[in-house]
């Protein structure tokens, strides 16, 4: 057992790995996305695969990003050099936008990698029918090019036909190659600091404290687990639609806590629908380890770990384990946010005090895609929206912000404006939009956008229909709602649409309300 004092060392030096590889992808990424939504994230892996250190970057990207490393180690050999690329959401990624590089580091004079290295950004644009790739889709070809996990570098040289094919089939080909390099120079900067640790510690000390952190996290949910109360927890809410057909969808969980074990079972919940609503198995794992996590203390290390003490059971076929070739652009964004938002209501069950209503659910996705004439060249622009966080006990909830699955930041009207021909007429908080109760839910966000150009424009968002629902007597937020305002006249926008706009139109999103706790 490694001693406290130096576990506690060790895991703040994994940890610094995976930030500083944020920084540097950040700092040398080309889009807006990346620079200053910072919509990316960063993690260090062991030679199985395991998670062992991640940065604050995205929670539904790095509860799956564990399968994307596996998938790329049973697709290929490496050597010292190699970089895999895949966004395959049924290989371990969540939808065709979030491009994953993985890197493995080699010792010297070892035939095998000693760990991995992996960055996850969202790319505003990777082909498919529409305009940033989150179109309103019955297939998951029509969402953009499909990437398996193949070696974008192999042995130290970039495998230029493989580029060449993938910019061949994307909008903005030039942001594309621009934050493809920034991923790549975090992957390079990530694989360095974990070698200078190596170097200092030696390979063996490194290996049994990547392992000890491991063991660590199992321990400290297991504690988590056995505190709670025996039993079995059960909760269901509804996606608004899947942008095909108007049905709801239901998600359902029951939560079985025995002992130091957990078992979460999705049985219940609705068959894989048309539209792209459908979350992979990636998606579901990555919300159940989400929704754990936040029950635990903020030193405790967030890592694979912590899911070895957690049985998932997702039913194949499901919105919550879609089989291919299902649409699943919306499941990223949308459905993990509402597998969150019922996983928190059975958890709140047993642990009341600890867990808050409902934040807004949803990611509120808006593409705006076509022609800039100031630059002569295609733009993508691509936006999640905040809204309210749910009241907990004894605090209300906060406005205008990023919750659960998200953690991205808003883009900057001034760096908006700059990159593309659009013009924000309005930015503010949704005043009156959070739950009433004992402590209110924080409220929505109103964001208007004029076009300056004729551009193809989706919505992807929900909570629209079924509103955030408040805990403990707590009123539910209120829904969100979409609007075209065109000559003046405001015509309403489904949850879900695509829709040719012209210049001078205005699109207008107001996001929903977080959930009200208490009476």
């Amino acid at each position: 057992m490694s001693h406290p004092i130096r576990l506690e060392i060790f895991k703040h030096l994994f940890a610094s790995v995976a930030e500083e590889m944020g920084v540097a992808l950040r700092r040398t990424g080309h889009s807006p996305n990346i620079k200053e939504r910072r919509d990316f994230s960063c993690a260090l892996f062991d030679a199985a695969g395991q998670m062992v250190a991640q940065a604050a970057h995205i929670p539904v990207h790095l509860g799956a990003m564990p399968l994307s490393v596996q998938a790329v180690v049973q697709a290929m050999d490496f050597v010292p050099g190699d970089v895999a690329i895949l966004n395959d959401p049924y290989r371990g990624g969540t939808h065709l936008p979030d491009i994953t590089l993985v890197t493995p580091v080699f010792l010297p004079s070892e035939g095998r990698p000693f760990a991995f290295v992996a960055s996850r950004a969202h790319h505003a644009d990777v082909g498919g029918i529409a305009p940033g790739s989150m179109p309103i889709a019955t297939e998951l070809i029509q969402e953009g090019i499909v990437i398996p996990p193949l070696k974008l570098v192999e042995g130290g040289r970039v495998n230029q036909g493989l580029l060449d094919l993938l910019l061949a089939n994307v909008r903005t080909p030039e942001e594309r190659m621009g934050d493809l390099r920034a991923q790549l120079a975090a992957n390079a900067t990530g694989a360095r600091r974990l070698l200078e640790l190596v170097a200092r510690y030696g390979p063996a000390e490194v290996q049994a404290q990547m392992e000890a952190l491991l063991t660590y996290a199992e321990r400290l949910t297991r504690r988590l687990l056995a505190g709670l109360p025996p039993g079995v927890y059960r909760f269901r809410d509804w996606l608004d639609d899947d942008g095909v057909d108007a049905e709801p969808v239901e998600i359902a969980v029951s939560i079985a806590i025995e002992g130091e074990t957990a078992t979460v079972d999705f049985a219940g919940t609705s068959p894989q629908r048309r539209g792209s609503v459908n979350a992979v198995y990636a998606i579901t794992l990555s919300a159940v380890l989400y929704a754990f996590r936040c029950l635990l203390g903020e030193d405790v290390p967030t890592n694979s770990g912590c899911l070895r003490p957690i049985r998932v059971l997702a039913p194949e076929g499901t919105v919550v384990n879609a089989r291919p070739p299902a649409a699943v652009a919306g499941g990223n964004v949308e459905t993990s946010q509402r597998i969150t938002d019922v996983l928190l209501g059975a958890l709140a069950q047993a642990a009341p005090d600890r867990v808050p209503a409902a934040s807004q659910g949803t990611m509120n996705n808006l593409t705006i895609g076509g022609w800039d004439p100031r630059h002569g060249r295609p733009f993508t622009y691509y936006e999640t929206i905040g809204g309210g966080m749910g009241a907990r006990p004894g605090r209300d909830g906060a406005d205008a912000i990023h919750t659960h699955m998200t953690n991205t930041l808003n883009t900057p009207v001034e760096a908006l404006e700059y990159a593309y021909p659009l013009r924000v007429q309005r930015y503010e908080i949704r005043r009156g939009s959070g739950g009433a109760g004992r402590w209110r839910g924080g409220d929505g966000i109103r964001r208007d956008i004029e076009l300056l150009a004729d551009a193809q424009v989706t919505i992807l968002s929900e909570r629209r229909v079924f509103a955030p629902y408040g805990l403990a007597g707590g009123q539910p937020g209120k829904p969100g709602r979409n609007a075209l305002v065109r000559c003046g006249a405001e015509q309403p926008l489904p949850g879900k649409v695509t829709l040719a706009a012209q210049a001078g139109d205005v699109i207008r999103i107001e996001t929903p309300g977080g959930g009200g706790w208490g009476m």
